[in-house]
């Protein structure tokens, strides 16, 4: 059985984010067509289902980095402001987005709350390794050299 470290990152999301549209309890707010993702950022995000990739990420982050704190993800999903001629400098992501993403999860069961940070839940940790395991199955069946290990 594979895990979410066997498969690349941005094809778990793919297969996260389309599991995470089909349920009911992760729904984006109304906010969400007109906010930017942080001070980083000049324009808000192009792709209309990037509140389902941001909490699919998020599920994979805590997955791997848990227990991780909101403060933490801020400064993960941040970037660099260029300011002027000055030098850039980081800025965290905005914390609103990724708490509100994060209490959908909590509610749809897949992230527990504890006083270090966010941990995976049981059920959450079960579906990330079956979309990892169903998705290590795909690459090694359509890479011709990785035949021989199916």
């Amino acid at each position: 059985m594979a895990k979410a470290y066997d498969i690349p990152a941005d094809e778990l999301i793919i297969r996260l984010t389309d599991q995470l549209k089909k349920d009911k309890k992760i729904e984006p707010p109304s906010w969400t067509a007109y906010v930017k993702t942080g001070p980083h950022v000049e324009k808000i995000p192009q792709n209309r289902d990037w509140w389902y990739t941001r909490s699919a990420s998020l599920l994979r982050k805590v997955y791997l980095h848990g227990p991780i704190s909101i403060s933490d993800l801020r400064s993960e999903y941040g970037g660099r402001k260029q300011i002027g001629y000055r030098l850039a400098h980081h800025k965290n992501a905005g914390g609103a987005i990724i708490r509100k993403a994060l209490q959908q999860l909590e509610a749809a069961g897949y992230v527990v709350k504890k006083k270090e940070g966010r941990l995976i839940s049981d059920e959450g940790m079960k579906k990330i390794d079956r979309l990892a395991t169903e998705g290590h199955k795909e690459i090694i069946k359509n890479t011709p050299e990785l035949q021989r290990y199916a």
